[in-house]
């Protein structure tokens, strides 16, 4: 069997799937894409039960720095690729983003090193978005004379509005993640030696949360610039008949009218 391009674990309710390909500063492959679509199949089938958080990270300094430019040269050197094979494989990366942006679970990116082209649009996907201070998201894409792949067209307007979005990626520029915090990009910055335990420990608050709840309210929320009022309210009351349904929600009910301790507090974590 080959390297793995992707590790994945599950420890105290929490998956972590690791982008590993570390010499090439976690390019994406073929195999890594086939990968990270078992884990996110794997993480949705686990989701409640034993599974309640998700953590994506890169290993080796890196989070991922987008198509794997090389191969690409590569494949150029050989003739190039069929313009039908091209869309296909394009087509097999929507499915996975898409799974990704829409799991219902919290999904927290951890973000070293680069995180450049389709690697900041994974990267973006994430409901929580942590970076170090050496972390940089760019949309690379320019500097090679092609677009925003991997959702960057969906996502990217989205946290950082349209004016913002188009500077960043006719420019291609880097942003680190100081400024990317500044403009809405990412929701915070860490430590540069404890990325990974500040990651899982925020991460851990949500173990103690209704995965129903969570769930129902992410989608939501990602539908919710694509709706209608009306047809919001309307997802409103058939989430909350579902979360009332719940154990959860019925004990959570029952702690608060006996002044007990309550099952989900966020504030206590902090």
């Amino acid at each position: 069997m080959g390297k793995q391009h992707l590790l994945y674990e599950v420890r105290d309710q929490i998956a972590t799937i690791t982008l590993n390909r570390p010499e090439a500063k976690n390019a994406l492959s073929i195999e890594m894409r086939e990968q990270l679509d078992a884990a996110l199949s794997e993480t949705r089938d686990r989701a409640g039960d034993d599974v309640r958080a998700l953590i994506i990270t890169g290993a080796g300094g890196a989070f991922c720095a987008g198509g794997d430019v090389k191969g690409m040269n590569n494949s150029q050197q050989a003739g190039g690729v069929e313009a039908n094979a091209s869309r296909s494989r394009m087509r097999g990366s929507h499915s996975t983003i898409y799974n990704l942006f829409h799991i219902e679970l919290p999904v927290i990116t951890m973000v070293d090193g680069a995180a450049a082209g389709a690697g900041a649009n994974i990267a973006l996907a994430g409901d929580f978005v942590l970076a170090t201070p050496r972390a940089f998201f760019m949309q690379a894409f320019a500097r090679i004379g092609l677009v925003p792949d991997w959702s960057g067209f969906y996502i990217l307007p989205r946290l950082v509005g349209q004016m913002r979005a188009k500077e960043l990626v006719f420019s291609g520029r880097r942003v680190y993640a100081e400024e990317a915090k500044e403009i809405g990009m990412i929701y915070d910055v860490v430590s540069q030696d404890n990325a990974m335990e500040e990651a899982r420990a925020f991460a851990s608050r949500f173990t103690h949360a209704s995965t129903t709840a969570i769930g129902v309210a992410k989608n939501v929320l990602n539908q919710s610039y694509n709706q209608d009022h009306r047809t919001l309210l309307e997802m409103e009351a058939a989430g909350q008949s579902i979360c009332r349904d719940t154990e959860f929600h019925k004990e959570a009910v029952r702690r608060f009218a006996e002044k007990e301790t309550p099952l989900y507090n966020w504030e206590a974590f902090k």
